[in-house]
């Protein structure tokens, strides 16, 4: 039997090194949420204001854009030294991560949009939280074997 000794120390000792097509996965989550966020500006206003139409308008596009934009391969599940497991974020927040659960609940008060558009609305959210939870879980798999590139490609049709 060999028995190895792994080296003993913080995490941070350990260089990261990026995943092949990283920066590309990176920058194109980034451009999906900006074109998701556009998508969801585009929609009509609610006939008049008050706080589920300026929370679709502003609140909800930036949520988008920030999370996309902010993943992070890094930020992934782990063991701590201590051997305690500990749930990776993928780069988003918790505040974030809020306002893209609230969707579901959010959208049927949106009643000047339409079943599509709420659905539509319904998918993005669940689509970049599926995004990030692919990232946290298995960045290497989720950047290499193109399963983000295919959330995109999702995201897209459902803003399409």
């Amino acid at each position: 039997m060999t028995i190895s000794h792994l080296p003993a120390g913080p995490t941070d000792d350990v260089p990261y090194e990026p995943w092949d097509g990283e920066d590309e996965a990176l920058a194109a989550a980034a451009a999906a949420g900006r074109r998701a966020a556009e998508w969801i500006r585009s929609l009509p206003q609610a006939p008049t204001p008050g706080p589920v139409g300026s929370w679709l308008l502003e609140d909800l596009p930036e949520a988008i854009e920030e999370a996309t934009a902010a993943l992070d391969p890094q930020d992934c599940d782990r063991m701590e030294p201590d051997g305690v497991m500990v749930d990776g974020a993928g780069g988003l927040d918790g505040e974030t991560r809020r306002k893209l659960v609230f969707v579901p609940c959010a959208v049927q008060d949106a009643r000047w949009l339409t079943p599509d558009q709420q659905i539509r609305l319904v998918a993005v959210a669940s689509l970049v939280l599926g995004a990030v939870r692919l990232l946290a879980e298995d960045p290497g798999t989720a950047i290499t074997t193109g399963e983000l590139t295919r959330m995109w490609a999702l995201l897209d049709h459902a803003i399409g």
